[in-house]
């Protein structure tokens, strides 16, 4: 067969294949599934976008902002985001939901923790933690400061575009540090491996599920317990000026997706509300990736082909 041909021959097995996977969805236009800035949302993401696929969806992955995101949401120009998390994402995924044009989906069977976070070997230098008030010590302080910040302590926070009220925090705890963004999640995790094997001093903004909080010896600071109230009204709390004066939420990370998803794509619908990997699970793919130096993709694939059982449910 000439190389024509075989070209041919391959294009139109391609088209059969596609006509015989999309015979069974209801649209051929793309389910557009969002991509974040952190490892395990691109895990969940493609895993999820791989498993439409092999129920013959057509599946496009668009970068987007991780709060910003809920605007294209809402008009339809973006379908589905998995994962919100209850702890940084609750008040935008509210907000959006009450429109009426976001719907929750539900659970992803991840257990969300983003919080201060400190090596145990501060205790020592801090011995009031973890409890929170021991930062307002000019001492515990300085012992977190570097030369940009002494004497105030310093707080590495996550990208800005995640959100999680920090610099407010901060500010309604009247707590004597100077919060910086890193830019990157990467970022964030390498200040963390090089302070840590130098045993220098570092408070920053640490995740779970990650590889972080297993691989390091740590412990996140024990701030007043969140409540809506804290968030919402000044007069809760230590601080009766400001809103956010305790710690952030703990919980579920959510999916959701535009409204229109489950009249457009009913069976993808059913599909991502049934995903569910636990917060051990992920925290495994995400080491794989980021430590262990493994393609992204391949983790991907490796959990698809070891899971067969359980996704196949999701799409039958």
């Amino acid at each position: 067969m000439t190389g024509k041909g075989l070209a041919a021959a391959l294009a139109l097995t391609t088209a059969l294949a596609a006509g015989s996977a999309w015979a069974d969805v209801e649209s051929k236009d793309p389910i557009k599934l969002t991509l974040h800035d952190w490892t395990g949302q691109l895990i969940t993401t493609q895993i999820m976008g791989e498993v439409l696929k092999k129920a013959g969806y057509n599946i496009e992955y668009v970068q987007a902002d991780y709060i910003a995101q809920f605007a294209g949401l809402k008009t339809g120009d973006l379908h589905v985001a998995m994962e919100i998390w209850e702890t940084t994402g609750r008040d935008a995924m509210d907000e959006a939901t009450a429109t009426g044009n976001v719907e929750n989906l539900g659970e992803t069977g991840m257990q969300a923790i983003e919080e201060w976070w400190y090596p145990t070997y501060m205790k020592e230098k801090c011995p009031g933690l973890p409890n929170w008030e021991a930062l307002k010590d000019e001492a515990c302080a300085e012992a977190f400061s570097t030369a940009e910040t002494a004497p105030n302590g310093r707080y590495l926070g996550g990208p800005v575009t995640w959100g999680g009220y920090d610099d407010e925090r901060a500010e309604a705890l009247e707590l004597p540090f100077e919060v910086v963004h890193a830019g990157t999640d990467a970022a964030l995790f390498a200040e963390l491996e090089s302070a840590y094997q130098r045993k220098a001093p570092i408070m920053l903004w640490v995740y779970a599920p990650h590889w972080a909080p297993a691989k390091y010896e740590g412990e996140w600071v024990e701030f007043p317990a969140y409540t809506k109230e804290c968030y919402e009204d000044a007069s809760w709390g230590s601080n009766p000026d400001a809103q956010y004066d305790c710690g952030k939420p703990r919980g579920p990370i959510w999916k959701v997706a535009w409204s229109g998803v489950k009249e457009k794509w009913p069976g993808a619908h059913k599909a991502i509300q049934s995903f569910n990997v636990n917060n051990d699970e992920m925290g495994a793919m995400i080491t794989e990736v980021d430590l262990n130096g493994k393609k992204l993709e391949d983790v991907v694939a490796d959990w698809i082909s070891s899971n067969e059982n359980r996704w196949s449910g999701w799409i039958n």
